[in-house]
């Protein structure tokens, strides 16, 4: 099978939809599936000599939607070299490309919202959602309803995107997305994240990974843990590390702020964007992951948490919360302060037997559900299942 990725970006920066896809396509070469990818990135982009799929960059854009004259006629030249086209995201001019130019060519297109038809974002932005309603029935209404499947990563998005615009018309399917499974452990894994930040040596670590934005719930977390070691003895071994991109400076400023106002500074620790051994080790010298998100598609650093064996703390809006209780790899809870507080509070007593059993679990949860090899085989089954 030939296919071809769209999306506005695979800079790693942006987060994990890039790193999602790039895993996925790997696992469809590796199967046998021919993979491009074309985007709008800036051809001089630092990260392109290091991607290791064949990738045509149509950038570079000076705007958030990402018109460029240049999609539409590449679109037209290539579509002929591939049976299905998967786009990746909303609100973006490849979405509107992609469709235009495969109605004239009769190939199928597929969709995958990523999570951007949450109605989280009708309620925390709803001056954006206004400008996307009076979008919604010229350009992504028709994309999505003349998609062959558009494809959501768990049944809570499914359910929540029919929430947010109107009309609605698509062909749901829902087919679970994954990462790689992390590089086997070494004796030195965790030694490497300690070394580099010497002061969560003999700490018990609650790592937040991945991009450090206002939905991500980062705020919650922090007075979360401040609420829990303010009931503890003062040398309570709890450390906080955030490690991944800022959104924005100014968010960075804010967090500091409120670390400093709880009390918290000498248990944060920022790495900034880590990859590499250097995440893996970071990884495995948690207690625990938290993401007590807002909003989140599927969550990569999840997956990847699990696949460490490392169980998780998650809030009931990440949309694999569902999969994690079942399997007993973690908790779940609201996505305020007070459920953010009630994860940590389940999880420090817990004794090291129980913590065991849960990482057991966690290792088991990713390689049932996430690991990238189970994904790419359902996502295949249904390509073919929609393909005329």
């Amino acid at each position: 099978m030939r296919i071809l990725h769209v999306m506005r970006s695979m800079d790693p920066v942006g987060g994990g939809v890039a790193e999602v896809v790039t895993r996925l396509g790997l696992e469809q070469v590796r199967t046998g599936q021919s993979v491009r990818v074309a985007t709008l990135d800036d051809p001089d982009a630092p990260w392109l000599s290091r991607f290791s799929l064949p990738i045509d960059v149509l950038g570079p854009v000076s705007s958030t939607y990402g018109y460029t004259p240049r999609l539409g006629p590449w679109l037209g030249q290539h579509l002929h070299s591939f049976d299905v086209i998967c786009v990746h995201g909303l609100w973006q001019y490849p979405g509107l490309a992609v469709w235009r130019a495969a109605r004239k060519r009769g190939t199928p297109y597929l969709v995958f919202p990523h999570g951007m038809l949450d109605p989280w974002f009708k309620r925390r932005y709803p001056l954006k959602h206004a400008k996307k309603c009076l979008y919604w029935p010229w350009a992504e209404f028709r994309v999505l309803r003349d998609a062959a499947a558009v494809l959501f990563t768990a049944e809570d998005e499914r359910l929540l995107a029919r929430q947010s615009f109107w009309p609605y018309r698509c062909r749901e399917k829902v087919v679970t997305l994954g990462t790689a499974a992390p590089p086997q452990a070494s004796s030195s894994d965790r030694r490497l994240f300690t070394q580099s930040h010497p002061e969560t040596e003999g700490r018990r670590v609650v790592l937040f990974l991945g991009r450090i934005h206002e939905k991500k719930g980062c705020d919650l977390l922090v007075r979360a843990l401040a609420t829990a070691v303010h009931s503890l003895p003062a040398d309570a071994p709890w450390h906080l590390v955030f490690a991944g991109p800022v959104a924005t400076d100014g968010y960075r400023q804010q967090l500091d702020a409120l670390i400093g106002k709880v009390g918290l500074a000498s248990r944060v620790t920022w790495t900034g964007m880590i990859g590499g051994d250097l995440k893996w080790s970071a990884f495995r010298s948690a207690d625990v992951f938290a993401l007590p998100s807002h909003q989140e598609n599927f969550g990569v650093a999840v997956a990847e948490a699990l696949g460490c064996g490392v169980p998780v703390l998650v809030s009931d809006k990440v949309n694999i919360w569902r999969e994690v209780l079942a399997d007993g790899a973690g908790f779940a809870d609201a996505d305020t302060v007070a459920g953010t507080a009630r994860l940590l509070a389940r999880w420090m007593p817990l004794d090291e037997e129980a913590k065991s059993r849960m990482r057991t679990n966690a290792a088991r949860c990713f390689a049932r559900r996430f690991d990238i090899r189970t994904a790419a085989a359902r996502l295949t089954a249904t390509i073919e299942d929609v393909l005329p």
